[in-house]
């Protein structure tokens, strides 16, 4: 397939992308809406615990993605059999070293966590072919691959919910779905004969742990409120915390698409696709911040129910946070598209301030920890800012020094 052949159709191919995104993000927005009006507040703070400990354990699915589609990108197909098995293999045995402590720290109950963790390794399996159709550029298959894993990892959680099932009951629903959904994203991603032969080198490690570390940065950072409300609150109160955070995952994610469809650009070092990722991705941060603001006890009232309407004053507080942390998360897949090594250092540095911050210094109130996470969801934006035009100054003066000529877009 050519690059104009591949261009050609870019129009159609992203909208089909966005399709699936708001079809991946609204289900993973449904379930903690349908979960709020089902189980009781502790069973939906534990819910809302799982899926945040699963989604920062899953980012090695999107590090794997992200590292096949930048190598391929870059060097055509390559071998990543064993890389993809090798990052599997690492992800179930990080599970089965967490889950214990956490299922002790966190009051988990066991079942509904290993069930989770099944989920998770299901999620995990997917990011080797997603990362092959997007680093071909084949992004109307990947579309419906991104829709394949959506409802495979959120599909069965919502119809148990729905259903009336109890937690642990959705919850294996989920993980059965989850691992019924790999075998059609194999077929999905299947090449045509002739563009079978893989070329160049094998997908390094090492590029799947560094663009692993930083997705699983970017998470760790976006999710610690979260997870630091359910240590420090009562159960109550952080499910009440869970619905905010709702509103949060809303804004990080929803304009995920442009991520998504720049990234291979990225891996090329097209300047002028970062700076329209960021504009778009600034923008619907902005929309959504604005709607909050206008409107934010319904936006508590649509995420979880009557019961938290009184609590859309902080409605703006969370989409800023989650607004922030989407431009985070462009700009740190652009240090990775670039090559760059240690990606994920200024937001692991963010985490421990916010943790910090919370255990000794803010209230132990929905907006103590709703400030403190916007305060770092801000101070990540600043670093990783500074860190992508440090590079992009490097990039543009180093061959004026070597007497080379320029053209920056």
């Amino acid at each position: 397939m050519t690059g104009m052949a591949k261009r050609s159709g870019i129009g159609t191919a992203g909208l089909a992308v966005t399709a699936a995104g708001v079809l991946a993000n609204g289900l993973a927005y449904v379930v903690p809406v349908v979960a709020a009006r089902k189980l009781s507040p502790a069973d939906l703070s534990v819910l809302a615990t799982l899926l945040a400990m699963t989604a920062i354990v899953g980012v090695a699915s999107t590090g794997l993605q992200i590292a096949i589609a930048v190598h391929r990108a870059r060097n055509g197909p390559v071998p990543a059999g064993r890389s993809a098995l090798l990052t599997v293999a690492a992800s179930a045995g990080a599970l089965l070293l967490v889950l214990p402590i956490a299922v002790s720290v966190l009051r988990l109950p066991v079942t509904a966590t290993a069930l989770a963790a099944v989920s998770t390794i299901g999620v995990v399996a997917a990011g080797r072919w997603l990362g092959e159709m997007q680093g071909d550029e084949r992004f109307l298959p990947l579309a419906a691959g991104l829709a394949v894993v959506a409802g495979g990892r959120y599909g069965g959680v919502v119809l148990g919910l729905a259903a009336g099932a109890s937690l642990t009951t959705a919850l294996l629903a989920g993980a059965a779905t989850a691992i019924l959904a790999l075998p059609a994203l194999h077929l999905l991603a299947r090449r045509p004969r002739d563009e079978q032969h893989l070329t160049g080198e094998p997908l390094a490690v090492r590029a799947i742990f560094t663009a692993g570390a930083a997705t699983l940065a970017t998470l760790v950072v976006s999710y610690a409120d979260f997870l630091l409300a359910r240590r420090f609150l009562p159960a109550d109160v952080s499910g009440a915390y869970a619905v905010g955070t709702i509103l949060t995952k809303g804004a990080l994610w929803a304009p995920q698409v442009v991520t998504v469809l720049a990234l291979p650009r990225l891996a090329q070092g097209d300047r002028r696709t970062l700076r329209l990722g960021l504009g778009l991705v600034g923008s619907c941060g902005a929309i959504l911040v604005t709607a909050s603001a206008v409107a934010g006890d319904l936006a508590f009232r649509l995420a979880g129910g009557p019961d938290y309407a009184s609590l859309g004053r902080y409605a703006p507080v969370f989409a800023a946070t989650g607004a922030c942390y989407g431009l985070v998360f462009m700009l740190v897949n652009a240090q990775v598209a670039a090559g760059a090594r240690w990606p994920s250092a200024p937001l692991w540095v963010v985490t421990v301030l916010l943790v910090a911050a919370v255990w000794l210094v803010a209230p132990r109130t929905v907006p103590g920890v709703a400030w403190s996470a916007l305060a770092a969801s801000i101070t990540a934006l600043i670093a990783t800012g500074v860190l992508v035009a440090a590079r992009i100054r490097a990039a543009v003066t180093e061959p004026r020094s070597q007497g080379e000529n320029l053209t920056v877009e």
